[in-house]
């Protein structure tokens, strides 16, 4: 059977990794004043979008999923003759509408998809499962690794299936943002206040930086840290300790608004990856995505890993 991976380009994934597994992406356009940006993971592209546009003026950008039409036409246009099942993971559906977008068109591609099918010379069923990842950014790529070592392993769909929603809900994303002002005004441009003006005004003046945490589809503090090379110092020896408690998949994904060598410099990254390596566990490293940087701010980091409910100390 031909399976097919789909996700959102919120999904920080590795270029190379999403061209190598022939990784289907769903874009998000990004609209900053004049400037527009399909973002197709191309990480050049990203980086000169970042260094002429997002800096300054991200936080009033517009981003624009793929409707339910676009979704649609994909999948009949292209999807239905090139696999027989997918699976269609997207960012958590409390940030985005995506979700909702992808679940809407499946029952039109599936009712659609027969004649297409038939006319390319294939006469057996199509199916599609659009999966809730239930996070977002470098920890929505955990379940889309996952699931490409699946089949290349021969796994059957169902046992894909039942792994991918297994994961979804014990995926751990955590984040540190450099510019809390940044976050406030972006939150308020999108109408949510989950930032206040008093808690951003505290921070940036005691350079307190908080570790935020995403896990089930909510994101909250977890940690309040002075510094932003201390927070990410912290973050990065937490992943390590859990590591080395043993993880539910060999894999930890790591996002950076800029480049990646900003990344690799930052403290205690380098220790990280070698417990990681220590311990069999594959660091994917990539470009935070457009629709990231615009919504976080540049410099941020993010980290993603599937492990039980553990506390971060």
């Amino acid at each position: 059977m031909r399976i097919g991976i789909v996700v959102d380009s919120a999904c920080d994934l590795p270029q190379d990794f999403i061209a190598e597994h022939n990784i289907v992406l769903l874009p998000i356009t990004v609209r900053i004043g004049e400037a527009v940006l399909a973002d197709h993971r191309d990480e050049q592209a990203t980086l000169s979008f970042l260094h002429a546009h997002v800096a300054e003026h991200g936080a009033e950008a517009e981003t624009i999923p793929f409707s339910v039409n676009q979704i649609r036409d994909l999948f009949l246009q292209r999807l239905v003759i090139d696999y027989d099942h997918v699976f269609c993971m997207t960012i958590t559906k409390t940030r985005s509408p995506i979700h909702d977008n992808a679940l809407q068109a499946s029952f039109a591609i599936l009712n659609d998809y027969k004649p297409v099918r038939q006319a390319a010379g294939y006469n057996s069923p199509f199916a599609l499962r659009v999966l809730d990842t239930q996070n977002l950014f470098a920890a929505q790529a955990v379940t889309a690794v996952e699931a490409v070592r699946l089949r290349a392993s021969d796994a059957s769909v169902q046992q894909i299936r039942e792994r991918l929603e297994e994961l979804a809900g014990n995926v751990h994303g955590y984040m540190v943002t450099r510019d809390l002002y940044y976050m406030r005004a972006r939150a308020r441009h999108k109408g949510d206040r989950s930032v206040g003006l008093l808690s951003a005004a505290l921070g940036s003046a005691l350079d307190i930086k908080p570790v935020l945490h995403g896990y089930r589809g909510e994101t909250g503090p977890v940690a309040k840290i002075k510094g932003f090379d201390n927070a990410v110092l912290k973050l990065f020896g937490v992943v390590g300790q859990r590591v080395r408690a043993g993880l539910m998949t060999p894999t930890v994904c790591v996002s950076y608004g800029g480049e990646l060598d900003e990344l690799r410099a930052l403290p205690g990254y380098a220790q990280m990856k070698e417990v990681c390596a220590g311990h069999g566990v594959t660091v994917y490293e990539s470009v935070m995505s457009l629709t990231g940087m615009v919504n976080v701010g540049k410099g941020a980091v993010t980290v993603g890993f599937a492990d039980g409910p553990h506390r971060f100390e």
